[in-house]
């Protein structure tokens, strides 16, 4: 089962790596704006899938992407207690993201404005990445967990 975990996660890693989502950054990205792109990728996948059917399912796949964030974190340099904190700042940061976008289809389109801009604030056209996470929280709505589990479907 943990090879579909890593087909997932390698997913949602290479949503994060499109380049359309850093042209409007007034900098060059560094890993905790790819980070923070990752992270609200997979809250809306959580959110798309969450239900009684897929808890354990779910809860086994958030275990494994936040072991995989550590060990980027770990491949970076950072020591255990650097990454001891990080990690925790990062899970913090992912449950504040699930907590704003929970009820995201009932939103409005300025309401969705704000509650990106919260976690996207260096980003310059706002616009464009909520119209780009709109379009991949509608495109998750449209498939099962199943499909992305068992590589049918790429995010």
């Amino acid at each position: 089962m943990k090879q579909n975990y890593l087909y997932l996660y390698n997913n949602l890693i290479n949503y994060t790596r499109n380049k359309d989502l850093y042209k409007y950054l007034n900098r060059e990205d560094n890993f905790s704006d790819r980070l923070t792109l990752f992270l609200l990728h997979f809250s809306f996948f959580l959110k798309n899938f969450k239900n009684d059917e897929n808890k354990i399912v779910l809860q086994e796949i958030y275990d494994f992407n936040f072991r995989q964030l550590e060990l980027s974190i770990r491949e970076i340099g950072y020591g255990d207690q650097s990454i001891n904190k990080k990690m925790k700042d990062y899970i913090n940061l992912f449950h504040a993201m699930v907590s704003e976008i929970h009820f995201w289809e009932d939103l409005s389109k300025s309401d969705k404005f704000k509650k990106i801009s919260i976690f996207l604030g260096d980003f310059g056209n706002i616009e464009y990445l909520l119209d780009y996470f709109e379009n991949f929280n509608n495109d998750l709505s449209k498939k099962t967990l199943n499909s992305y589990l068992k590589s049918v479907s790429k995010l």
